[in-house]
């Protein structure tokens, strides 16, 4: 399949004149914000006394365990340690309101732990209903206004950017990649694709999340995405981080 050339479609994307159909199902999903905190410790911290450092670990879990729920926050808890160099800890955290990231970060850095802690990636984003149709399964937008993560072992997240060429495009014409793009997805069913928006607001554009019970399932679902029509229009999708989920953020802590 080749992208159609030209200027954009003069049609309007499909459903903008029904834009109020569902309307009041909608407006009881508020967008949310989503941050990845990712979080890399000092080597100096692991040379201070078992007490420091279990003291330290419960000044963070406690502040953690302060914010999960309040207004409405979600936070989920992963550990890379081993598995990059870069980032040990991830908070994936979903929120109503930015200023509660701020706030809980100031209070997770002034921890005994924190205070050994670098922030070595933050990616923020949104929620939004997309404007490409599943076709497959039209209602499968909806989901992607609200986000409730999931309980899988395995996350991968990384920041994702569109070329300016893609834009360039007809809708029909980006359209038709989704459509391909989505019936490579629909092969995985143990994956859990979940989109948040940035443009704007951070460096990316995008932030992409999936969660699985199966690292290989992901790995070839990659793979075979690199082989449809949309991916010659990415411009950047790295870095990819390998996140194993820990129920409790404490049990998170426990690896570092």
């Amino acid at each position: 399949m080749r992208p159609q050339t030209g200027g954009k479609s003069p049609m309007g994307r499909p459903g903008a004149a029904s834009e109020n159909k569902g309307g009041e199902q909608r407006k009881k999903l508020p967008t949310q914000f989503v941050n990845f905190l990712f979080l890399k410790v000092d080597p100096a911290w692991r040379r201070l006394s078992r007490e420091e450092q279990e003291e330290g670990k419960r000044e963070f879990a406690s502040v953690v365990e302060e914010y999960q729920g309040k207004n409405g926050m979600m936070i989920n808890s992963y550990s890379m340690v081993g598995i990059r160099s870069d980032a040990d800890l991830l908070l994936w955290r979903i929120a109503k309101n930015v200023e509660d990231f701020q706030e809980m970060s100031h209070k997770l850095l002034h921890t005994g732990l924190g205070k050994y802690m670098e922030i070595t990636y933050s990616y923020l984003s949104f929620t939004k209903r997309s404007m490409y149709v599943d076709k497959m399964d039209p209602e499968h937008q909806n989901p992607r206004v609200y986000i409730i993560p999931g309980m899988k072992k395995y996350l991968f997240v990384y920041p994702f950017i569109k070329t300016r060429d893609w834009y360039q495009l007809s809708y029909p014409a980006r359209q038709g990649m989704m459509d391909e793009h989505i019936q490579v997805g629909s092969k995985y069913p143990s994956v859990k694709l979940n989109t948040t928006y940035s443009f704007g607001i951070d460096d990316q554009e995008f932030v992409v999340a999936f969660e699985t019970d199966e690292i290989t399932d992901f790995s070839v679902l990659v793979q075979e995405l690199r082989e449809t029509e949309a991916s010659r229009y990415t411009q950047r999708d790295v870095p990819m981080f390998t996140c194993i989920r820990h129920e409790q953020v404490s049990d998170a802590l426990n690896t570092l």
